[in-house]
């Protein structure tokens, strides 16, 4: 197993999103020292995009606010670089393959080794494609994170088997965004993944409260959320580190219940 997938072994993760220079360079790198003081596992570090087709209306109006900032991918390596002064927790990049390409995959896995990124994970890379990036990603000690949906039926196999760092299971159809219900398969896809591979599988989209990261970690081995922080973010601008941090504890919490219950 990766060093990502050995971040699972004997508990459940939790794995928050925060999009970079949303809304300011300084407010990110507080934002990731936030998250890790409140007990994430990993951080999801989302990298602007003009048309990312996974995101729903917050993160896509993030990624606005980010480009108003005057983001680039430079400065997003430089986010990193910067909190890596005051923290180490693990760092995942949420891209979209234009973005590795254009920078270049050997130059992108480069820096990614260089800041300690851990993994990438891709939205609109499919299966098909991953062997134009896997080989150099591996070269560098970075995973390529696959996503596996509700959609992905005949597929799950194949996906599985390749998967690194953990399968990002997708728990509705459609795009990110805080919802009240999810796909009623989403355990018996869980169970599916399981059957082909011992990488760890986190659910997320639409997650948003404890109950519901409670009820998820329940079924896998990790909850990811991103736009119930990145509305924190919005919201709070310049003081989001607080309220971030506050609501990364809760989830922790809830998070954690479920380990304590494994453990008895």
């Amino acid at each position: 197993m990766t060093n990502l997938s050995n971040i699972f072994k004997n508990k459940k993760a939790f794995i928050p999103f925060i999009v970079a220079d949303d809304p300011d360079f300084d407010t990110t790198v507080a934002n990731i020292v936030a998250l890790a003081n409140g007990g994430a596992d990993i951080v999801e570090l989302g990298i602007p995009f003009s048309d990312p087709v996974a995101d729903g209306k917050v993160i896509q109006a993030a990624d606005l606010r980010a480009f108003a900032a005057g983001v680039d991918t430079e400065t997003v390596f430089k986010i990193v670089e910067a909190a890596r002064q005051q923290t180490d927790v693990p760092i995942v990049f949420l891209t979209y393959l234009n973005i590795v390409f254009k920078h270049g995959y050997e130059a992108f896995c480069k820096q990614c080794q260089r800041l300690n990124i851990s993994g990438l994970v891709i939205p609109d890379l499919p299966y098909e494609s991953r062997g134009e990036i896997v080989p150099i990603a591996d070269k560098y000690g970075v995973d390529i994170i696959p996503l596996v949906a509700p959609t992905s039926g005949h597929r799950i196999e194949k996906i599985a088997k390749a998967a690194s760092g953990f399968v990002y299971v997708v728990s509705s159809e459609g795009i990110t965004g805080e919802r009240n219900s999810f796909y009623n398969g989403i355990a018996d896809l869980v169970k599916e993944i399981k059957k082909y591979t011992d990488v760890p599988a986190a659910i997320g989209f639409g997650i948003h409260t404890p109950e519901q990261a409670k009820h998820m970690a329940s079924i896998s081995d990790g909850v990811i959320i991103g736009s119930a922080i990145v509305d924190i973010v919005k919201k709070e601008k310049q003081n989001a580190p607080a309220a971030i941090e506050k609501f990364t504890k809760e989830i922790r919490e809830a998070v954690d219940s479920v380990n304590q219950a494994k453990v008895r």
